[in-house]
């Protein structure tokens, strides 16, 4: 089993609820593990939208990367996100932010994913569940890394009430 890090991100419709729908079909293929609590952030790469939540979560798969990719637009498209723009409105979207400590650079994958430290809507929500796991390619660990980055603009939304299927 492969332990990975997915970014959660919504800012359409009941946004808490649209969280709590990607997370309730990652299984059986993913099994989550921890989940961060709930941030809101403002839009990045487009401002003229909605406020996004964002988490992230901790999870174990037997899903190779690519297969992984493909898993996690599936389930985008079930629960009926649009394809837009880049960086526009959306139900949901899942990003794939490390799996284990593999380095993979492809036209349609990168893992590490090559934003997530450049992003504080990923980096809070990761620091607050995972803060001594280490990046692969920048061989520190994720507190090291979001002490360099701006972290203004991202509020506690609502404390980790999302659960996996089972857990209690």
């Amino acid at each position: 089993m492969a332990n990975i890090v997915l970014a959660l991100g919504t800012n359409l419709g009941d946004r808490v609820q649209n969280l709590q729908d990607a997370i309730n079909h990652l299984a059986p293929e993913v099994q989550v593990i921890k989940v961060s609590d709930i941030y809101e952030t403002e839009p990045w790469g487009f401002a003229d939208q909605p406020k996004f939540l964002n988490s992230v979560l901790l999870a174990q798969t037997s899903l190779k990367p690519l297969a992984l990719l493909e898993y996690v637009k599936h389930i985008e498209a079930t629960l009926k996100r649009a394809v837009t723009f880049r960086y526009g409105p959306r139900i949901i979207d899942l990003d794939i932010l490390l799996y284990d400590d593999l380095i993979m650079h492809t036209d349609i994958l990168s893992i590490p994913h090559p934003f997530m430290t450049e992003r504080a809507f990923v980096m809070i929500p990761l620091v607050s569940i995972a803060p001594d796991l280490i990046h692969p390619e920048l061989k520190m660990s994720i507190k090291e890394i979001a002490k360099n980055i701006n972290l203004s603009g991202v509020i506690l939304y609502q404390p980790a009430k999302i659960k996996s299927r089972g857990q209690k």
